[in-house]
């Protein structure tokens, strides 16, 4: 069953969802986060800028960061991030807005992503358009504290 979401305005900006549970790190592959959000199905794996000091199973907010190796203006789709298990390897929506050398993306959550391709900038997208890109190994979620 899907939680409903809060009806509490935040900021557009910043991710709220619910802290599935923290794994720790091993000799292979980075500790992470898994984080559901609400009215979907994803169970999107972030590795955790800081502590979390969220319990499992408790509302947690904070941003998604992501490095998108090139962004492309697309006319159409939905909005999602894929895998809906996992890291994220692909992300589609509309800017919600450029902040801090980052697109802001509505992909079900926000997701800010750093340009990373030769030539692109934040600055190079608008508020309302439709964007598509692959995202690089290591995206984050830093919680904000309540």
């Amino acid at each position: 069953m899907l939680d409903p979401a809060p009806t509490t305005k935040i900021d557009p900006t910043i991710a709220r969802g619910k802290l599935e549970e923290t794994l720790d790190a091993t000799a292979t592959k980075p500790g992470f986060a898994v984080i559901s959000f609400h009215n979907t199905s994803y169970k999107t794996h972030l590795e955790p800028v800081g502590e979390i000091t969220t319990k499992p199973g408790k509302t947690i907010r904070g941003v998604i960061r992501a490095r998108a190796k090139r962004i492309d203006v697309c006319q159409s789709g939905g909005r999602y991030i894929d895998p809906v298990f996992g890291r994220p390897r692909r992300v589609q929506g509309s800017v919600l807005a450029i902040k801090d050398g980052c697109v802001v993306i509505g992909a079900g959550m926000p997701v800010h992503c750093e340009p990373t391709a030769p030539g692109q900038n934040a600055e190079d997208f608008e508020v309302g358009q439709f964007v598509s890109f692959s995202v690089e190994r290591g995206a984050t979620f830093e919680e904000i504290a309540d």
